[in-house]
């Protein structure tokens, strides 16, 4: 069994594309032991709830200093014992003692194809902004491992999306996420559950 700890901030769309592969039997031997929000409004943990998963709320706003915060999400990471701490949509930056305890067991998903509009700055709807902006034609989502750089880890898995004329920010982001987002980071999560993934000389391969 591959147990897992989700980390969100807002809605929670790509925790749902992960609660309903396992409702559906997709993901096998994969169950999500806790959910953490750094924001006590998400709908992220109403979503935990429906789906009789713990959902906790650690906020930096209840801390006198980054550092207690960063504390307080490791040991609230830690006391899940998770196999694998997955980042959807998580706009926290994660601290190096949280990568340092689990290497190559963190994995994020970022809505664009990395390296494009990516690192600082770049999340949300900011990088659907930075994408029209640019003009590019097919934009898309990569989930990826974490290590202490920002969107900077080894790529697990790319999806690409069109960008059609007349796209907003908002009409490019749900497209993303339904066409890329909810499907690629639940198939991450199964190449780990079946030990079909290994890091080497910084990629990841498939085995």
């Amino acid at each position: 069994m591959l147990n897992l700890v989700v980390c969100v901030s807002g809605g929670g769309t790509n925790l749902q594309s992960i609660i309903d592969r396992i409702a559906d039997g997709t993901l096998k031997d994969v169950a999500i032991r806790r959910v953490i929000a750094n924001n006590p409004g998400a709908y992220a943990l109403t979503r935990a709830k429906d789906a009789g998963i713990e959902g906790i709320c650690i906020s930096p706003k209840s801390y006198a200093s980054r550092a207690e915060f960063n504390e307080a999400l490791l040991r609230g990471v830690k006391e899940a014992e998770p196999d694998l701490v997955v980042l959807a949509g998580f706009l926290v930056a994660i601290p190096p003692e949280m990568i340092r305890a689990f290497p190559n067991r963190i994995i994020n998903i970022h809505p664009s194809l990395i390296p494009s509009f990516c690192g600082v700055g770049y999340y949300g709807l900011k990088v659907h902004e930075a994408a029209l902006k640019r003009g590019v034609k097919i934009t898309g989502a990569t989930v990826h491992f974490v290590d202490e750089g920002m969107d900077s880890g080894p790529i697990i898995l790319q999806k690409a999306v069109g960008v059609e004329p007349g796209d907003t920010p908002e009409i490019l982001q749900r497209r993303v996420m339904e066409q890329a987002e909810w499907k690629i980071l639940p198939e991450a999560v199964a190449l780990i559950a079946g030990g079909r993934l290994k890091v080497e000389d910084g990629q990841v391969r498939m085995a």
